[in-house]
């Protein structure tokens, strides 16, 4: 009965076909416009978005690969799936970096014997300092990799590299100023090492002008000596910057205490929903259950977790029966590795020389919970125009973008398969995303309940209008 209610008042509000519409296209997306408004009713009335958020970031915290917690919250999603109703769960086995920041991670500027204390943690897979006792030096300052390669060695040997390079603050795409500084981050310590440096802060990858350091993973090169690194807050590089210019002789004293262990086996977390009509076709959807240990992981990614049940939820609620098999997906390791991306790319390539099983399309969420946008797009030129023809359906929710490239890390590797599935990340309104992103401020508290329940309806159509439009693979070139 409230399925019917619901198609009725929906279809009361619906308007005439646009000119330059035909008639048979009108029909189909009367019948589409139907469904896609029970869809966004039944997230925004009756939605279990945000109260399973509070359960992943406060009942299970952060989930650091090989952490407890990230067994933890496996166990959480696999009990998820089979209250909603997935016809099979199961975990695929990934084995995942163990890595600590210990208990440890502070620096002091010593400027003329005063001390003046800097906000930094360590990155991502950093070593410890020598010995786990402080180590001190000066400072040489940078704004790239390429200008630290340029100094003349006296300028590097023994000291600490500040790498300060903003993310540009004049694109609107902070998806893309990120992209341009993170580069820093990930290699720093390399280029430090290779300079003969003895280690690296690194200005937090934010726009804002906050105290907090935000971490992130970095990585080492074998070969080459591996140096402690650390990301230290926007206002504090910035005031080091410019204590540099009148005191050239300040030093830093930097100590942490961080510890890398053998690999883990974990997992990738998978719901599957049979297809009635095509089975072998396969359409994944899902966000990474992996999170950095210095918040509770709400937008990064608890956000794409907690929206990839939801879809499930969603359309069994509504009674809707795919046409094809949907996995739902909850990555490991995206954070410092992305082998749960891999290696479900790795099974999917197996399952196209070995089975017939057909990935027809994936979508993943894992750019917050903020106001969805609309969607950005990894797909052949007649995929993506078929999707893009979907605006009109999209536009009564203010979803707007439908735009190319960077649908997401965890289903990246998926490019591999031939035919390339059609791909599509959730795109929200970013520009508080980094904000937030890999600090302690990434919090449940700092999510909204309504936007985390507009991107999950967002992402639960897009998923609808793939499984009942989208040709089979091969259809085209």
């Amino acid at each position: 009965m409230r399925s019917i209610l619901i198609f009725l008042a929906v279809l009361g509000g619906l308007t005439p076909f646009t000119h330059g519409q035909t008639p048979e296209l009108h029909l189909q997306h009367t019948g589409d416009s139907t469904y896609i408004r029970a869809i966004y009713d039944e997230a925004l009335a009756r939605g279990e978005a945000h109260a399973n958020l509070r359960q992943l970031t406060k009942d299970v915290g952060h989930r650091l690969s090989g952490s407890q917690s990230a067994f933890d919250a496996m166990q959480w999603g696999q009990g998820v799936l089979e209250r909603y109703g997935a016809d099979s769960v199961w975990v695929m086995p990934v084995m995942v970096p163990s890595w600590t920041r210990g208990t440890v991670a502070q620096a002091t500027a010593i400027i003329n014997g005063e001390e003046h204390p800097l906000r930094v943690t360590a990155l991502g897979g950093s070593v410890s300092t020598p010995n786990d006792q402080p180590l001190r030096a000066r400072l040489v300052h940078v704004k790239s990799l390429e200008q630290l390669s340029q100094l003349p060695p006296d300028e590097v040997e023994g000291r600490l590299v500040l790498f300060n390079r903003p993310m540009d603050p004049v694109l609107i795409n902070t998806g893309a100023a990120y992209g341009g500084a993170v580069d820093q981050r990930g290699r720093g310590a390399i280029a430090a090492a290779k300079a003969g440096a003895i280690g690296a802060l690194v200005r937090s990858m934010t726009h804002a002008l906050d105290t907090l350091p935000h971490t992130g993973a970095m990585y080492y090169e074998e070969g080459i000596d591996s140096v402690p690194s650390a990301a230290i807050s926007t206002v504090d590089a910035s005031w080091l910057a410019n204590q540099l210019k009148g005191n050239p002789d300040l030093e830093v004293v930097l100590e942490m205490n961080c510890r890398a262990f053998p690999d883990v086996e974990q997992g990738n977390v998978i719901g599957e929903w049979r297809g009635s009509e095509l089975p072998n076709e396969i359409i994944t959807l899902g966000g990474h259950l992996d999170s950095w240990d210095i918040g509770e992981g709400a937008h990064d990614d608890g956000a794409g977790i907690v929206h990839t049940l939801e879809v499930l939820r969603i359309l069994k609620a509504l009674g809707y029966t795919p046409r094809r098999t949907i996995r739902f997906v909850l990555f490991i390791n995206e954070e410092n590795g992305n082998r749960g991306g891999k290696t479900y790319a790795a099974r999917a390539q197996e399952d196209h020389t070995t089975t017939n099983l057909r990935y027809l399309a994936a979508l993943e969420s894992d750019a917050g919970g903020f106001v969805p946008r609309g969607f950005r797009i990894d797909a052949g030129d007649e995929a993506t125009a078929l999707i893009q023809s979907w605006n009109s359906l999209f536009d009564p929710y203010n979803i707007h973008q439908f735009r190319r490239g960077g649908a997401g890390v965890d289903i990246g590797p998926l490019k591999v398969l031939e035919p390339r599935p059609a791909m599509m990340g959730l795109s929200p309104d970013g520009q508080r995303y980094f904000d937030f992103h890999h600090s302690s401020q990434d919090v449940f508290e700092n999510v909204h309940k309504r936007e985390l329940e507009l991107g999950a309806a967002t992402f639960a159509a897009a998923v609808y209008m793939l499984d009942q439009h989208l040709p089979t693979p091969g259809t085209f070139d």
